[in-house]
């Protein structure tokens, strides 16, 4: 089979997948190898130079290296996107269970906590909280309100890292149990607080803060420490200093 007839078959292919409900798009390598390093079903990988993207795994990633072969297929990715990543892969995997999502959440005890976003508004935000969860072995990242947190320039921001935690939309009366930590300006100074396993640790948007109604619902208000005159914090800093505080991975 000819470059060219292996290309157009894969086009076919990946149109075809990508009109398919509950597949994710991972743009690029770093989502690609998180998604497979985290049990991800990838069903289609695409790359302008598979050989390319072979010699990356090997370089970075080798533990993926075998399963980054066997998946990348030829096809010129201009065709496919309306933007291509600097590392010129892309690939479509399923979309984890939400029940399975749901009772992991709902599970106690718990050993890390949930990280909760109150009507996020920047993606890119979102997806680098999925990837601090991701790092210190968070329970999960709700939000609430419309951004959708599975939304492709998400998984772009957490570079795949979706497949390390469990990622969901909830509304209020679908939170997770647990005592609730709402991180407020006129809240208790973080520093003289423990922030147990089972908490959930609820942000607002830089904005506007935490919504009336999730402040209504919390059980403690909490306060990052920080400079007069200073605003506030960006959204995933702000969950940095909160997950360092409560504690990040132990013996993982």
């Amino acid at each position: 089979m000819s470059d060219e007839r292996t290309d157009a078959e894969t086009v076919r292919l990946w149109r075809a997948a990508a009109e398919q409900d509950g597949l994710v798009l991972l743009d690029g390598f770093h989502a690609l190898k998180h998604a497979l390093r985290f049990g991800a079903d990838v069903r289609l990988a695409v790359a302008d130079d598979p050989a390319a993207v072979r010699a990356l795994a090997a370089e970075l990633a080798p533990d993926v290296e075998e399963s980054v072969a066997a998946l990348v297929r030829p096809a010129q990715l201009r065709t496919l996107l309306t933007r291509v990543h600097p590392t010129g892969v892309a690939a479509l995997a399923v979309r984890p269970d939400r029940p399975a999502g749901r009772a992991a959440l709902a599970r106690m005890p718990r050993s890390a906590p949930v990280v909760v976003l109150d009507n996020p508004r920047n993606l890119g935000n979102v997806g680098a909280v999925v990837r601090l969860a991701a790092g210190f072995g968070a329970t999960g990242v709700v939000t609430r309100g419309d951004l959708d947190p599975w939304h492709p320039n998400v998984v772009r921001a957490g570079a795949g890292l979706h497949y390390a935690t469990t990622v969901d939309r909830v509304e209020l009366a679908e939170l997770p149990p647990g005592p609730l930590y709402a991180l407020d300006p006129e809240g208790a100074d973080i520093r003289s607080l423990v922030l147990p396993d089972d908490a959930l640790l609820a942000f607002g948007s830089e904005r506007h803060g935490i919504s009336p109604e999730l402040r209504a619902r919390a059980d403690h208000l909490v306060a990052l420490p920080m400079r007069p005159q200073v605003s506030s914090y960006n959204l995933a800093t702000s969950v940095a200093m909160t997950l360092f505080h409560w504690g990040g991975p132990r013996g993982q």
